[in-house]
């Protein structure tokens, strides 16, 4: 069975998409950029400072990535020194460094590569990331399914949660953003803004790691399954 009868007979309320779009750190990889900074700061941050210093880490990383767009090396490190200043507890350059390089030895959640690899069988997969481009491909390897493209900040020079992101993925596919689902475990950089550009079937993967903006989001799920029932796999 080809992949419009599926669609056909899936949840949704209109044809099926022609690419299924994904983020990839947080929603496919687990990205343990978190636990990455915790493990190098310990030795010189006070315990009762670890979780505000991961709190900022996180808060400004977004906040890098709203200006022009610069190597998320420069990303991680801009962020981190900020989160180190901004509680109290000293910098290392070296530190960043480290989180840095760790990235794209992180691979899939458990729930990740069976039901992409079917998606893969029914739909072109896309990825859209902020990542670089010498850790995006090597990231991607490790999900277990073909991808139709991946597509990076530094390729588009521009960090989601900015629209620029998106619309390079959309010219460089040839299609409209009401075409495709997006998938993201995250609202804040790429919910709310495929929302505001048209796309109509967007998957909130709810891994608990930011709170649900039910405005931004069509349908939330709990696991990568929930998206192949959507459409009717």
């Amino acid at each position: 069975m080809g992949p419009a009868a599926r669609c056909e007979e899936s949840p949704l309320s209109r044809p099926g998409p022609r690419f299924i779009t994904f983020d990839m750190y947080g929603t496919l990889t687990d990205f343990a950029i978190g636990a990455a900074a915790r493990d190098v700061i310990e030795d010189v941050a006070p315990p009762e400072k670890l979780d505000a210093f991961l709190h900022r880490f996180a808060c400004y990383q977004l906040d890098e990535v709203m200006g022009d767009w610069r190597p998320y090396d420069e990303v991680v490190s801009r962020a981190f020194e900020r989160a180190c200043r901004s509680t109290g507890v000293a910098f290392r350059p070296e530190d960043p460094a480290t989180v840095y390089a760790a990235v794209p030895e992180w691979g899939p959640h458990p729930d990740v590569p069976g039901p992409l690899a079917k998606l893969a069988e029914n739909f072109p997969l896309v990825i859209l990331s902020n990542a670089a481009d010498e850790h995006a491909h090597r990231n991607a390897a490790k999900l277990g399914a073909p991808f139709h493209a991946v597509y990076t900040a530094e390729m588009a020079r521009a960090y989601k949660p900015r629209l620029g992101a998106f619309e390079f993925m959309y010219e460089r596919l040839g299609c409209l953003p009401e075409e495709t689902m997006h998938v993201s475990s995250s609202p804040r950089y790429d919910l709310q803004s495929a929302t505001d550009l048209g796309v109509r079937e967007t998957v909130y993967l709810n891994r608990g790691t930011e709170p649900a903006a039910p405005f931004s989001h069509a349908y939330e799920v709990t696991s990568l399954a929930g998206v192949l029932e959507l459409v009717g796999i």
